[in-house]
């Protein structure tokens, strides 16, 4: 799937000069076993050679899954606080932010409004799929 990533940015790039995936609650990640989002933005630096930082970034308040919430205004309330930055590594760069699926955007927009206040210089958000 990182392939299919790795492809669009060839064909559409985009100014970026790090790789940071969309945190899961410790709580989530322990019931899966794994993050996609982490799997995908490492996956996707490997093909690209852009560095991933995925541990400043993190979502620090457990929350259901957005895809159970039934319209835009309960995912902005879902994720609304939920993400923090821990340190200023992502101070004046240029951020990719990789999810698997974006529903509405609140989380890529939750995200990015961290990153941002944090220091970030620009957030461009990817994502492997959109529901429509």
């Amino acid at each position: 799937m990182a392939g299919f990533l790795h492809d669009f940015l060839h064909e559409n790039p985009l100014p970026g000069d790090v790789l940071v995936p969309v945190p899961v609650h410790r709580k989530r990640e322990r019931e899966r076993g794994f993050n996609q989002s982490s799997l995908l933005t490492h996956e996707l630096g490997r093909l690209n050679g852009l560095p991933v930082i995925d541990d400043c970034l993190v979502r620090s308040t457990y929350t259901p899954p957005q895809a159970r919430t039934s319209n835009v205004i309960d995912r902005l309330a879902n994720v609304a606080g939920a993400f923090a930055c821990v340190d200023v590594r992502l101070r004046g760069r240029q951020v990719i932010l990789i999810d698997d699926v974006s529903t509405s955007g609140a989380t890529l927009n939750a995200c990015a409004g961290v990153l941002k206040s944090a220091g970030a210089a620009a957030v461009w958000g990817l994502v492997l799929a959109l529901e429509l």
